[in-house]
């Protein structure tokens, strides 16, 4: 989820050629990409399976304001702490309570894996002091949308009645799962349809290596990956595969496709005035058209409405993957470096792509399913294994990573951070195999002492 920038004046927005416009205006130089991270975790009271409310000694807010610590400033909303920032750091809440950072973009692997590091130092010296601990996984193992504290912040007061209209699961969406998503530059129109096809083609390889939410209300769900169970039932109409990518000429114009595609979502709300307007069902392409009580729509409305699409692959100023299931440190270093391999390299994005262009469109969603269910063991309709096809894309980001000689300070390329996801590979075995391991042999703390980053 996004934390809504402060809008004062945004200029007026008149066409959907504007709309189309404003991705290329995203535009960056193959020498200044950078890579970006937004890491999410779970807060439980520590020794428990208890969710930590907003309020109180020990809660969200306590811990969002604990970062002044090592110098950073609260963001308010109505005078409720929903955010502490430093120079480009924003830790975060989500609905139900996951802390999520949004790291500073950085050209290389090797920062972006110190910056890590430095934050989850920060999270585990406030949680001991806070009598708190905070899990990485997919779905939050324990407790419903029902029993878990919803976060008192604006946005979400909105989005969730909006949302819970339009799918069964989508409080579950927003209180419940947590992922790690990485962001990526383009430079051309061509590059930026290139990075999002092969992004969406190779995305169930990605979630069967990070599939880690096995474990649902304190009981086996039967998914390796409950959090793809979720966005299948939340709202079609702003998630899933985009199938428009995988379409004849689509390179042609990918900036008017995408704009195109987005225009026909219904928005989800529209702020003025400080407060959050409803917009009643209307798309932004109706709002474009006809205005919305007297309102018309400005850049700032657009950009806001792009932060409500949640396809598996999205595009805003960056190409953001958004399908792995949050993973402890060593898994989330993997996942930057895996995309950074295959997405700031065209050899590498076209062999990746080899391995996947031929299955259509229906495959490519049961093949998604299948990593949902079975992680590493589920299969494609070819017959291969996930596992196979995931040994398949590490070769192609290994290359990429290699071609982009990107050496950290004592001289290892980035190829050293994709070892997790190689041993995933080689054995068969998702994340959500290990977590199952230890939750049938300890149970509920086993389980949560396995997740547990902080």
């Amino acid at each position: 989820m996004s934390l809504d920038a402060r809008v004062t004046e945004s200029p007026p927005v008149r066409s959907v050629d504007e709309l189309a416009a404003w991705f290329a205006g995203r535009e960056r130089p193959r020498d200044t990409w950078k890579v970006g991270l937004e890491h999410e975790k779970f807060a439980l009271r520590a020794g428990t399976t208890r969710s930590i409310p907003y309020e109180g000694e020990g809660g969200v807010a306590a811990l969002l304001r604990a970062f002044t610590r090592f110098g950073y400033e609260p963001f308010e909303e109505d005078g409720r702490i929903i955010a502490a920032q430093k120079t480009g750091l924003t830790v975060s809440i989500e609905p139900g309570g996951q802390i999520e950072l949004s790291g500073r973009p950085f050209a290389d692997v090797h920062v972006v894996a110190a910056e890590l590091d430095r934050h989850l130092a920060k999270c585990r010296e406030l949680a001991t002091d806070l009598g708190i601990e905070l899990l990485a996984a997919g779905y939050r193992p324990w407790g419903t949308p029902e029993t878990t504290p919803w976060m008192p912040k604006n946005r979400y007061q909105v989005m969730r009645p909006f949302l819970a209209a339009r799918g069964r699961l989508a409080p579950d969406m927003m209180a419940m799962t947590a992922s790690a998503q990485a962001s990526f530059d383009f430079s051309s129109p061509r590059d930026m349809a290139e990075k999002l096809r092969v992004a969406l083609a190779i995305q169930p390889a990605v979630t069967a290596l990070f599939a880690n939410s096995p474990v649902v209300n304190g009981r086996e769900v039967g998914w390796k990956s409950y959090r793809v169970a979720v966005w299948e039932e939340v709202d079609p109409a702003r998630q899933g595969l985009l199938p428009f990518a995988f379409e004849p000429g689509f390179d042609d114009d990918p900036y008017r496709r995408y704009a195109e595609w987005a225009l026909d979502v219904p928005m989800v709300f529209l702020r003025r005035e400080g407060g959050y307007r409803d917009p009643g069902g209307r798309t932004f392409r109706q709002f474009l058209e006809g205005g919305l009580a007297g309102e018309r729509p400005t850049i700032a409305d657009w950009e806001d409405h792009l932060t409500t699409l949640f396809p598996e692959v999205r595009v805003k100023g960056v190409v953001e993957v958004r399908a792995a299931d949050a993973c402890d440190a060593e898994h989330t270093k993997a996942l930057i470096a895996f995309w950074k391999g295959i997405l700031y390299d065209r050899d590498a994005r076209a062999w990746a792509w080899d391995a996947v262009k031929k299955l259509t469109v229906a495959e490519r969603r049961a093949a998604m399913l299948a990593a949902g269910r079975e992680g590493l063991a589920g299969r494609l309709a070819d017959g291969r294994t996930l596992a196979e096809l995931a040994r398949v894309v590490l070769d192609a980001s290994a290359n990429g990573l290699c071609r982009q000689r990107c050496c950290g300070s004592h001289g290892e390329d980035e190829r050293v951070w994709l070892a997790p996801l190689r041993e995933r590979a080689a054995s068969g075995r998702s994340p959500a195999d290990d977590a199952l391991e230890a939750f049938r042999k300890g149970g509920d703390r086993a389980l949560a002492e396995k997740l547990r980053v902080a």
